[in-house]
């Protein structure tokens, strides 16, 4: 696979990224096995950057890829984030304490003693970022974390935060249907020698094939929350759909690995992490950095998902209270 790298001065990674949320069970039953079984087809692909974060599945995800990284000689890339308390006053932290206190539990459940990047999982709105960003730094100077990064932020905390310490990478909800890092957030990390790492690039799966349809599916309990798929707005967002895999057909390609290639076309320093826990699913896309797209087939996957063409949110007000929005 093609190599990008994350940040000015930081490691090549593989083009395409594993975003392991699912090993934590969110979004359906899995086990363990699945999971690994899904690690190495990633490897396998030549994928060696993985994502994972403290809270998904109250830490299982880190534990699964710890177990995996004890099985295995293989030695990747690894992010991880905190931020996030979790419960039914769900709030979040970004003291030094707490950021502290979870990465040294993140780095138990990896087996690892240092992570290659450590993101700020959301922002502290009444925290300075000024602040987090020189937690960041020490940490780095303490050789626990090898860079940060900050995630749902807009283009102004970027600025701010890599003015103190340079950042490596941001990673923000970037696909054909959730474009608002186009508004400047892409350019800035452009700009800034900061990698952007586009989370859930195959838009929560919709770009699967077969298309993830709440008609058909059981969506889990977060994706069922998403406006995006409520009866409102789903039956114009299939439409929709339905019109890019038929695009995809006539040009050759599995909807998803032209989700994907679309996504890399976008800039050399965007490394997109599509998540799965299903080797067969991983498979459809994981040669997508090698579909070279033209400017008129970038043209037509326009003509067909223009900016701004889905219906409905991408989180309902609970899951957007606390993402930087900008425009």
């Amino acid at each position: 696979m093609q190599q990008r790298q994350l940040g000015a001065g930081g490691p090549m990674v593989s083009a395409i990224g594993l975003g392991c949320l699912s090993f934590g069970g969110l979004f359906g039953a899995t086990n363990r096995a699945e999971s690994l079984a899904c690690l190495d087809a990633a490897w396998e692909a030549g994928i060696n950057f993985l994502d994972v974060a403290n809270i998904y599945g109250n830490g299982l995800s880190e534990e699964v890829i710890g177990e995996w990284l004890r099985s295995r000689p293989h030695r990747p890339v690894i992010a991880t984030k905190a931020s996030i308390v979790s419960g039914p006053n769900r709030r979040v932290d970004n003291s030094p304490a707490h950021l502290r206190a979870e990465l040294e539990g993140s780095l138990k459940r990896l087996g690892v003693e240092r992570v290659d990047l450590f993101y700020m999982h959301r922002h502290e709105q009444a925290r300075p970022i000024e602040e987090v960003a020189e937690t960041m730094a020490a940490l780095i100077r303490e050789g626990k974390i090898g860079g940060y990064g900050l995630s749902e932020i807009a283009p102004y905390t970027l600025r701010r935060a890599h003015a103190v310490h340079p950042v490596m990478a941001v990673q923000n909800e970037y696909s054909l249907w959730t474009r608002q890092p186009d508004l400047g957030l892409i350019q800035a990390c452009a700009e800034l020698g900061v990698a952007f790492v586009p989370f859930s690039p195959l838009a929560r799966g919709v770009f699967g094939d077969p298309m993830l349809d709440p008609d058909l599916h059981d969506l889990g309990p977060f994706r069922c929350q998403i406006p995006r798929f409520s009866p409102e707005n789903w039956p114009k967002n299939r439409q929709k759909l339905l019109e890019f895999q038929a695009l995809a057909s006539r040009m050759g390609h599995h909807p998803s690995a032209l989700a994907l290639a679309w996504c890399l076309h976008r800039g050399p320093h965007l490394v997109p992490i599509p998540g799965t826990r299903s080797a067969d699913h991983l498979k459809a896309w994981a040669k997508a950095d090698e579909i070279i797209l033209t400017p008129g087939e970038m043209a037509a996957i326009e003509a067909v998902l223009p900016v701004g063409w889905a219906y409905g949110d991408r989180y309902n007000d609970e899951m957007a209270a606390s993402v930087e929005r900008f425009s």
